[in-house]
């Protein structure tokens, strides 16, 4: 069972965002990982609880932000509802979409476990529902990922195998890069890998 701590920042002027404690974890129904997020003043940012299926499918998903929440599953699609501060209003939505993403490196993770690329050039599409902070704000997205290589890497634990993917926003053209193994990242545009006191987990 990984768990360790990412420290999430603005990726274009670094300004420093949140530290994430997670731990997540291979079970037989499919993947959870559950986080804890800080400011950078120590006050609690919120939280993460994803759990997928063994098809890599979001079969729950909990947010918090800044008293915001968010509960969802991949049910017509996607499905959530997102209940305000007061706790009085809560707005439901749904979207054609494949999954959900926002900062947390779960939804890294999440994507490769629903794609399963191999390493190719050839891109595979995916829409997503992204909810932005701070108020976990819905906005459906489209990229494309693709697996562009695979490495074993040694290490004191055995071999530590790295897969670099390249992913691309299609409404901006703007590409980025993404390095995992098993459950965790260790590289990805405002997140840094800071504490990992376990090996990641490996998929079947």
């Amino acid at each position: 069972m990984p768990r360790g701590r990412y420290s999430l920042h603005d990726p274009h002027d670094h300004t420093p965002l949140a530290d994430e404690h997670f731990q997540c974890a291979p079970g037989p129904s499919g993947w959870r990982y559950v986080s804890r997020l800080t400011a950078p003043t120590g006050a609690d940012h919120g939280s993460v609880d994803l759990a997928l299926d063994e098809l890599g499918r979001p079969i729950r998903l909990e947010l918090r932000a800044a008293d915001w929440q968010v509960r969802g599953a991949a049910i017509d699609g996607v499905t959530w509802v997102r209940t305000d501060p007061t706790g009085i209003h809560a707005t439901e939505g749904n979207a054609r979409a494949h999954a959900f993403t926002g900062t947390s490196p779960a939804f890294l993770v999440a994507v490769t476990r629903l794609l399963r690329l191999t390493p190719s050039e050839s891109a595979t599409r995916v829409r997503l529902v992204a909810f932005t902070d701070p108020v976990l704000a819905p906005r459906t997205v489209d990229q494309s990922w693709a697996l562009l290589n695979r490495e074993a890497h040694a290490t004191d634990s055995g071999p530590l195998t790295v897969d670099e993917y390249q992913v691309t926003a299609l409404d901006t053209g703007e590409q980025h890069s993404v390095h995992i193994s098993g459950d965790v990242v260790l590289a990805a545009p405002g997140i840094e890998l800071e504490d990992l006191e376990t090996p990641p987990s490996v998929f079947r």
